[in-house]
Order: structure tokens, then C-alpha cells, then sequence
């Protein structure tokens, strides 16, 4: 769950990133190259607010490619905040006193969005980023106090573009952080809902489970009863061949249970309940709890030799299932004269290692995963 979280996010970040982008693009090319051609004439020095477009250019361009590359801004981008600070002093400085409110000074309510590039996503950004657009209005408003351009209009001018370019700056970042947070908020739900249906399956079929094995226990019952009535001889070793499989059979059913459905001990008990029919005597210890989760592959070779020397059984069999957090056993020990062994350990490629051993006319099958 943690990695799908983390996936969102890094999803909404990077795209939210791309529209931080786009933006900056567009309001520096659209309006900031715009005042700059038209108003070249009325700049005191064209060229310095010129050569300011092209620095604000290349900044945004180092930004936008970490951007794009690791949805944060770049690894220096405290160091390159300082000189975008720099670029509202000089196009300020470019222009005359009298321009100082008026649209050609893009620089002191564009470099915000710059701002915003450099501090995108990094560690204590908003903080660092709410800094730097103080000092960036600190910047103009010291501006107008050296120029006595602090007439009423031209405060309510100030006022009204740093209001505005702060609100749509600081605006997007929360609306950016904020989407993100509602996007894992809607992973997390997802992932309750799942984990939902899944309790709900898993008390079905524990249901049904306990249905199956009270109608066996119910059938041996039965069946071993119904022959001592009918007058079978408890003494006939064939009756009492019988009343042992089946003693052992309600013993195994009665102490079996599963509270957390398992693929590996479901398939294990088939194969158990199939030997049983075939009046072999298995003996198998109440499965343990708590069994750890297996990578892809790693259940079927655990079973793949066990369940051979198991159906192979001609008379009786021992079924043992031992876990830990990391580590899984299943062994079977059968009187089984088919199953081919190898006198040397095999290595599944999922990382299960088979051993086998044949001795007085049975066979010790045991295999093991040990995880990382």
C-alpha cells in the first residue's frame, strides 16, 4: 500500500509540476517578452531588461528540467533563488521612476512564479518560498519608497499586483498540495475497500470450510458406526484398519482450522482429503498460523514434491507445514516406492531447495524457502 501511495503521489506531483511549468512559460513569453519588445523605448536601459529576460529565461529552464526530471526543483535551488531576486532589481532599475508601477516592470510580479520553479517540492519549500516572495515585495516596495512613489494610486497599484500574483502563486501550491493529498486520501479508502471485500470473502469461504470438514467429520462418524451396528467384528483387522483411518481422520478434522484462508495449506488439505479416500493414513499437525507471504512462484515448487510423495502413498503418510517470518518448510514422509529422488539438493530457480531421502521403504521429501 505504501508504494501505491507513494506512485500517486509522485503521479500528481510530477503533473501538478508540469502545470507549475506551464505556467511560468507562458506568463514570462506571454507578457513579460510582450512588454518588453513594446515597451523598449521606454525603458531607460533596454538592454539591462532585455539581458534580465534572457537570465530569467535560463533560470527556468535549469528549474523546469529538474522538473521534469524529479518533480522538485533543483538541488540548488536556494543558490538560484538569490539571483532571481536580483533580476526584479535590475529590470526595476531599467526602467524610469515614473514607470516604476507601470506594466513594463514585469520583473517584480514575474519573478514570483519563478520562485515557485526553484522551491517546488523541496524539503521546507512553502517556508522558503513564502520568504522569497516577501522579500520580493519587500524589494519593490523599497524600490517605490527610494523613488517617492508612494502616492495613494501607486500603493493601490502595488497592492493590487502583489495581492493577485501572491494569491495565484501561493494558491497553486496549496491547491497542487492539497490534490495530492485527496489523491492518496483516495488510494487509502480504495485500498479499505478492497481489504473489505477481501474479510468478507475470506468469512465466506472460512464458513464454507467449516461446513465441508463438520459434514466429513459427520460422514466418518457415520460410516465407522453404521458398520459396527450392521454387527462388523471389532476385532477383524480389517474393521479395525478402518476404524484407525477413520479415528485418525476425525482426529486431523476436529484440530484443522483456518482462520486466514492459505492457497498453499487449501491445496495441501486437498490432496491430504484425496489420500484419506484411498485409505491412506495421514497424519497432519494443525498447520500453523501466521504464515508469511510467499513471492510469485515460490508456493508451487514448495508443494510441487511434497504433493508427488504424498499421492504416492500407498498406506501412510506424515504432512508438516513449519513457518517462520522469513522462512517456510513443507515435508512429507510416505511409504512411497515410485517418487524419483536425487541424492543432492535441488535449487528451485524461485529459491526453494528440495532434499530427499529414502530409507526402509520410505520417503523423506522437505522442501524449504528461505525469503531475504
Amino acid at each position: 500500500m505504501t508504494e501505491e501511495i507513494e506512485q500517486v503521489a509522485q503521479r500528481y506531483a510530477r503533473y501538478t509540476a508540469i502545470g507549475a511549468v506551464m505556467i511560468a512559460v507562458l506568463w514570462h513569453t506571454g507578457y513579460d517578452l510582450t512588454v518588453t519588445i513594446t515597451g523598449w523605448d521606454d525603458f531607460r536601459w533596454p538592454v539591462v531588461a532585455a539581458v534580465s529576460w534572457i537570465v530569467y529565461t535560463v533560470i527556468a529552464v535549469v528549474a523546469a528540467l529538474a522538473l521534469l526530471r524529479t518533480s522538485s526543483g533543483p538541488p540548488r535551488g536556494r543558490e538560484l533563488a538569490i539571483p532571481a531576486l536580483a533580476l526584479a532589481i535590475a529590470v526595476i532599475v531599467a526602467c524610469y521612476p515614473k514607470d516604476l508601477i507601470a506594466p513594463i516592470d514585469w520583473g517584480w510580479g514575474s519573478v514570483g512564479w519563478l520562485g515557485v520553479l526553484l522551491l517546488w517540492n523541496r524539503p521546507r519549500g512553502r517556508g522558503e518560498l513564502l520568504a522569497f516572495l516577501t522579500a520580493n515585495a519587500g524589494i519593490m516596495l523599497a524600490a517605490m519608497a527610494v523613488t517617492g512613489t508612494l502616492d495613494r494610486v501607486s500603493i493601490a497599484k502595488y497592492l493590487m499586483v502583489e495581492v493577485g500574483s501572491i494569491t495565484l502563486q501561493l494558491g497553486y501550491l496549496a491547491g497542487c498540495h492539497t490534490l495530492r493529498v485527496r489523491a492518496e486520501d483516495a488510494v487509502l479508502l480504495a485500498r479499505r475497500l478492497a481489504a473489505d471485500d477481501a474479510w468478507r470473502e475470506s468469512a465466506r469461504r472460512i464458513h464454507a470450510d467449516r461446513l465441508r470438514r463438520y459434514d466429513a467429520i459427520r460422514d466418518v462418524a457415520e460410516s465407522l458406526l453404521k458398520q459396527l451396528a450392521d454387527g462388523a467384528d471389532p476385532g477383524d483387522p480389517r474393521v479395525r484398519a478402518d476404524c484407525t483411518a477413520g479415528a485418525m481422520r476425525l482426529r486431523r478434522l476436529i484440530t484443522e482450522r483456518e482462520d486466514v484462508p492459505d492457497e498453499l495449506v487449501t491445496a495441501l488439505r486437498e490432496h491430504i482429503d484425496a489420500a484419506e479416500r484411498r485409505q491412506v493414513l495421514v497424519t497432519a499437525p494443525p498447520f500453523g498460523d501466521n504464515l508469511p507471504d510467499l513471492p510469485e512462484g515460490v508456493r508451487e515448487d514448495l508443494l510441487r514434491a511434497p504433493i508427488l510423495a504424498l499421492d504416492g502413498a500407498r498406506s501412510r503418510a506424515r504432512v508438516t507445514v513449519s513457518a517462520m517470518s522469513t522462512m517456510m518448510s513443507v515435508a512429507v514422509v510416505a511409504d512411497n516406492d515410485d517418487l524419483p529422488i536425487s541424492p543432492t539438493p535441488i535449487r528451485e530457480p524461485s529459491g526453494v531447495v528440495v532434499t530427499y531421502q529414502r530409507q526402509g521403504g520410505e520417503v523423506w521429501v522437505n522442501s524449504i524457502w528461505q525469503g531475504p
